[in-house]
């Protein structure tokens, strides 16, 4: 009879095992996982994960609790309680994985699987509502405009190569910062695909390919030629002349963004909802929208084009149908 792995059964034979081993047997199996954890997740998950044991532990101890797992459920409901209309419900989960992956690290059970943990999560959701937030659209029109009021200096000519990059390939921060000269293969209408090699639904580097338009590709060539850089050098760097070659922090794209377009709401996420809204727009199918942004399922691109899917609507084509066929009035 073929062997199933059951990921909780093996934790809780791990469990029985470790109740009879020694202190330092237990030391050295948790350092095993502490150091496969570092080597498994991306450095920026293990930055968030000890920033959030670094805050669940300090309320623990100002609220008198123990948080050295295992942590009982009924606390990690309060802590729930505790975060509710604080933090959005995505954020609240979030912690809870990093909570879950505190008791995994010390092969405890998890307390957040507990039904009272389950129920204080519904309880704040239905409280504070489930939205998730997002950053406004910045389409390809309002980019255009943007480029064409750009001038020649090396700053504005680095900030061109990166709108054209951002819209063009609907990329995330991480990914776009992450392009280096060799990813760019030009192709015969003169237009160019980049190759990402690694992304947040890809974090193993089977790789993907994004488009980037022949005037982009002028663009980020012209910056390349400019900037004097090399096959292997990032292509968004400092635009200071003798600057240090080295890839643009994420965070910057978005002080870029916000500065170039003179918006403060937008985001380095901005032109990726545009070119979902921008597609929608010109009647693109869910599919394609999928193959230009890389997404795996319809989740995220349904959800950045839900109003412009609303004004597209059996609705909005019914109310605009017999509106136009009573002049507008209303009366037949």
């Amino acid at each position: 009879m073929p062997y199933h792995f059951d990921r909780e059964s093996e934790r809780q034979a791990t469990v029985v095992q470790l109740a009879d081993a020694t202190r330092e047997q237990r030391d050295q199996l948790m350092a095993e996982y502490r150091a496969r954890s570092e080597a498994a997740f991306a450095p920026s998950t293990m930055r968030n994960y000890r920033m959030i044991i670094r805050l669940f532990t300090q309320w623990c101890t100002e609220n008198s609790h123990d948080p050295t797992p295992p942590v009982p459920p009924r606390v990690i409901a309060e802590y729930v309680d505790h975060l509710g209309g604080k933090i959005k419900s995505t954020t609240i989960e979030c912690r809870l994985w990093a909570i879950s992956e505190l008791h995994r690290s010390h092969f405890q059970p998890n307390p957040c699987r507990h039904r009272l943990v389950e129920l204080a999560l519904m309880a704040v959701k239905r409280t504070y509502g489930a939205a998730i937030g997002q950053a406004p659209p910045l389409g390809k029109g309002e980019v255009l405009e943007v480029i064409k009021r750009l001038g020649e200096s090396r700053r504005e000519m680095r900030d061109k190569a990166l709108l054209w990059i951002a819209s063009d390939s609907w990329c995330r921060a991480s990914e776009i910062v992450a392009f280096r000269v060799r990813d760019i293969e030009r192709q015969p209408d003169g237009a160019s695909l980049l190759f990402v090699h690694r992304s947040k639904t890809d974090p193993y580097g089977q790789g993907a390919y994004a488009y980037l338009s022949r005037p982009g590709t002028e663009a980020v060539f012209t910056w390349i030629t400019l900037a004097g850089l090399r096959r292997d050098d990032p292509i968004l760097t400092k635009s200071q002349p003798n600057g240090k070659i080295a890839p643009l922090n994420p965070r910057s794209l978005s002080q870029i963004l916000k500065k170039a377009t003179n918006r403060p709401d937008v985001s380095a996420h901005s032109t990726r909802i545009g070119g979902v809204h921008d597609a929608l727009r010109l009647g693109c199918d869910l599919s394609s929208i999928m193959v230009a942004g890389r997404w795996r399922s319809p989740e995220m691109p349904a959800r950045y084009g839900r109003k412009i899917r609303a004004s597209q609507s059996a609705a909005a084509k019914v109310a605009e149908t017999f509106l136009s066929n009573t002049g507008g009035s209303g009366e037949a």
